[in-house]
């Protein structure tokens, strides 16, 4: 797992919000050399794939990335030779596993898009 400073209070936030809570395990389906980077192509649970979507966030082993494709339960990002070289992903291949924390905000919006029942509730339904 790689770590980095937290953000603090103030700060420029300039990329995604990553919390460092896993959503689950994926895995690495495979990795192609393009130019001087590579294509890492992963596997994600089921449940997980609604959140990853083309030119999203995902966070893998730590490393908040962009997504550049996603298709049914598997997406693909492009790891440049430094995150390659100061992350542990030079040492990833296929069939490694690795932990996967989806976008937080996706979550959020999909908490809020179909409401909660309950008195805590913010959303209410309309009956139109």
């Amino acid at each position: 797992v790689n770590l980095e400073r937290a953000l603090r209070s103030g700060d420029r936030l300039g990329g995604h919000i990553v919390n460092g809570h896993v959503d689950g395990v994926g895995e690495v389906v495979s990795k192609t050399k393009s130019g001087g980077s590579f294509i890492f192509r992963f596997s994600l649970p089921e449940e997980l794939a609604k959140y990853v979507v083309e030119k999203g966030s995902v966070a893998v082993d730590g490393v908040s990335l962009t997504v550049n494709s996603a298709e049914g339960n598997e997406f693909t990002v492009n790891i440049i030779p430094f995150t390659l070289a100061e992350t542990t992903f030079g040492g990833l291949g296929p069939g490694s596993r690795v932990n996967i924390e989806c976008d937080i905000i996706a979550k959020y919006v999909e908490k809020l898009s179909t409401g909660t029942r309950g008195n805590n509730s913010i959303y209410q339904p309309s009956d139109d």
